[in-house]
């Protein structure tokens, strides 16, 4: 699979696909938060249960609007960190449960990515995001070792580097500010 332009990838994210793109700290997966059938290739490709929830990550809070309960979400989600945040949140009343799996809250990012921001612009939405990698296994920081193994497994590549991150991002509970998974640069 080559990769291409962001634009592209866009159009096939709304059409239906999985894609392969740069984040903050690792290659991500990514799809449409409503499309049932991507969210299960995904699983499907990473061999991982649906239990566990997946993260939504979007270039603004206007991209989320639609996946969480958080009428003032601005100001918290977007304010300035030494690091990228992945908040959990209130999910919207109708969230499919494949975005949440087993969990209360639904886990979100505005990412600080510009090619995984620009990946959520071209397709007019927020993503389903999640490392590019099988369940259990250190995931994909570089273009060769996701060639290897996904190439036959996306619909495209979105060409780009992966950040400074050298761990997950850090997750946090809005609510109570309950760091859940720590995270540095």
């Amino acid at each position: 699979m080559n990769s291409i332009p962001i634009q592209r990838a866009g159009r096939i994210l709304r059409e239906g696909g999985v894609v392969a793109y740069p984040s903050e700290g690792v290659f991500g997966l990514g799809c449409l938060p409503d499309d049932g059938e991507a969210v299960a290739r995904i699983l499907a490709i990473k061999q991982r249960g649906p239990t566990k929830g997946l993260i939504l990550i979007a270039s603004n809070v206007a991209q989320l609007r639609d996946w969480i309960d958080l009428p003032d979400a601005g100001s918290v989600l977007t304010s300035a960190a030494e690091h990228p945040v992945t908040w959990i949140v209130p999910p919207a009343r109708y969230l499919p449960n494949w975005i949440c799996g087993e969990h209360a809250g639904v886990a979100v990012r505005i990412t600080s990515h510009p090619v995984a921001a620009a990946l959520c612009d071209a397709a007019d939405s927020a993503l389903i995001s999640t490392s590019a990698n099988l369940s259990g296994h250190a995931p994909a920081r570089n273009r060769h070792v996701l060639r290897r193994l996904f190439h036959d497994l996306v619909d495209c590549i979105v060409p780009g580097q992966c950040g400074p991150m050298t761990t997950p991002t850090e997750i946090r509970e809005l609510t109570s500010g309950t760091v859940l998974r720590s995270g540095t640069v």
